[in-house]
């Protein structure tokens, strides 16, 4: 069967965001144009390494290109609403792409399906007719760095980390390394 891409070159959103409780989230990258809307499932790892190489695409940019990029995103770019609904996986990611299109002056990410097979890298941002089907968005600078903002704020809304350890709290506590599993009760 042929792959497919779903490019999107101006995209009305492109957001992360999540389903279900801090503990049990399950992680989406959304994107729309007009009446389309994709959204594809993904770690919570992958969606910090994507803000964070973002941001360190954007200052390489900027140092070699001279490209305007902002500090901070504008805030008539940042989007604070949930994610559209219903949230239909398209496809889990497996292997993400990002680049710089020089010719659109925009940031390019490329998410591509989990594949039973090895991804081969000439199949990431490329439009061959064999490999796992993709999500391509391309982004401004200033739509990229609140894109970036964004997923750092939805990373961080999960479970408040333990102050000893730094792992996730769960609602009832947790067993802290720290403390060589002992948890102190009302008789101590």
């Amino acid at each position: 069967m042929a792959r497919v891409i779903h490019v999107f070159r101006a995209p009305d959103r492109f957001i992360a965001g999540t389903v279900g409780q801090p503990g049990d989230r399950t992680f989406y990258l959304q994107a729309s144009e007009q009446s389309r809307l994709i959204s594809v499932a993904l770690e919570k790892q992958q969606v910090q390494v994507l803000a964070e190489r973002i941001g360190s695409l954007l200052e390489e940019v900027n140092r070699r290109f001279g490209t305007d990029v902002p500090d901070e995103a504008p805030p008539d770019d940042l989007d604070t609403q949930p994610l559209d609904v219903p949230v239909e996986e398209e496809f889990r990611v497996g292997t993400m792409g990002l680049g710089w299109d020089a010719e659109s002056k925009a940031v390019v990410i490329e998410l591509l399906a989990v594949s039973e097979e090895e991804v081969d890298e000439a199949v990431v941002l490329d439009d061959t007719e064999e490999g796992p089907d993709a999500v391509r968005v391309f982004l401004s600078p200033s739509a990229a760095r609140a894109f970036a903002e964004r997923a750092d704020r939805v990373i961080n809304a999960g479970r408040k980390p333990c102050p000893l350890c730094a792992e996730p709290l769960d609602a009832d506590g947790h067993i802290c390394p720290r403390q060589n599993g002992y948890r102190r009760t009302e008789e101590d």
